[in-house]
C-alpha cells in the first residue's frame, strides 16, 4: 500500500505522486514517502503516543515576506482537532519556540511560516517574529527538547516553506533537519504552497492523522485527494508540494 522512494538528482526535487499513467496519479493508488537511503529508524506509528502538537505560525509580513494570510486559519484549524500550544505572529519568537519545545514532551512540531531548505545549511532556514532561523539553530532547539522527552519528535511538519529552487539535493535538506533533531518524519513542501489551498490541506492532514488506523503517509495521500477531488484545486499546483521524509507508519 505504501511506495518508499530512495531518488538522486533531479529526481529529487520531483513529487512522485504526480506520477501519471494516463488516467491517474500514483497518488490515488498509493500511500508515498521518501527517505535518503535504506538504513532507518525503527518506524513507530504516530498514534501510540497522541498527537499533541506545538503549532507556531506567521500570519504577518515580516523581514521582507509577504503574509501568510491563511496561517491564523490553518493553527486555528489544528486547535480545533487536536491538543495544541500555539505561538501566532509575534507570540512565535526562536525563545517562545525553544520554551514550548523543551517544556512540553509533544510528539509532533508544526512551523507553518515562510522558509527555505536546501542542501547547504546556510541556504536553510525558516522565519520566526524576531529573526531567520538556520538549520542548525531549528535541530538544536528541536534536539535540546528532545533531551526532555522519552521519545523522540515523531513529526515535524512545515508547512509554508520551500526548497531551493534548482537544488536536486534539498530534499535531503529536509531529512537532514529531521534527522538532526531526532524527529522521525519529516512533512515540508517543494515549492511554494498556494496559501488558501496549502491551508486546507493542512486541515485535511490532521483530520485524517486523528485516525489511529491511519498511518502518516496514508494521512497525507488521502489529505492529498481531497484536493485532488475538488475542481478548484485538481491540478498538482495545488495538492503536490507536501512530501513524507522518513518513517510513513
Amino acid at each position: 500500500d505504501t511506495l518508499v522512494f530512495v531518488l538522486d538528482g533531479s529526481l529529487r526535487s520531483v513529487p512522485m505522486s504526480v506520477l501519471y499513467d494516463g488516467e491517474r496519479y500514483l497518488i490515488e493508488n498509493y500511500s508515498i514517502t521518501l527517505t535518503p537511503g535504506l538504513q532507518l529508524i525503527a518506524p513507530r506509528p504516530l498514534q501510540q503516543q497522541g498527537l499533541e502538537t506545538i503549532a507556531a505560525g506567521l500570519a504577518e509580513p515580516r523581514h521582507g515576506f509577504s503574509a501568510l494570510e491563511n496561517v491564523g486559519t490553518e493553527l486555528a484549524r489544528i486547535e480545533n482537532t487536536v491538543p495544541s500550544q500555539v505561538l501566532l505572529n509575534e507570540a512565535f519568537t526562536s525563545d517562545a519556540l525553544r520554551e514550548k519545545v523543551e517544556a512540553l514532551p509533544y510528539p509532533v512540531v508544526h512551523l507553518a511560516t515562510h522558509g527555505q531548505f536546501s542542501s547547504r545549511a546556510e541556504d536553510t532556514f525558516i522565519l520566526a517574529w524576531d529573526r531567520p532561523l538556520n538549520v542548525n539553530e531549528i535541530s538544536s532547539i528541536l534536539r535540546t527538547g528532545d533531551q526532555n522527552r522519552q521519545a523522540p519528535i515523531e513529526l515535524l511538519i512545515m508547512s509554508a516553506c520551500q526548497t531551493a529552487a534548482g537544488d536536486d539535493r534539498a530534499a535531503l535538506g529536509l531529512a537532514g533537519v529531521a534527522v538532526r533533531a531526532g524527529a522521525r518524519s519529516t512533512i515540508a513542501s517543494l515549492w511554494n504552497l498556494d496559501d488558501a489551498s496549502g491551508a486546507l490541506l493542512v486541515g485535511n492532514l490532521y483530520d485524517q492523522l486523528v485516525n489511529p488506523d491511519t498511518s502518516k503517509a496514508e494521512a497525507l495521500r488521502q489529505a492529498q485527494l481531497t484536493l485532488l477531488n475538488n475542481p478548484d484545486y485538481r491540478a498538482p499546483y495545488f495538492w503536490a508540494a507536501l512530501v513524507l521524509v522518513g518513517n510513513w507508519l
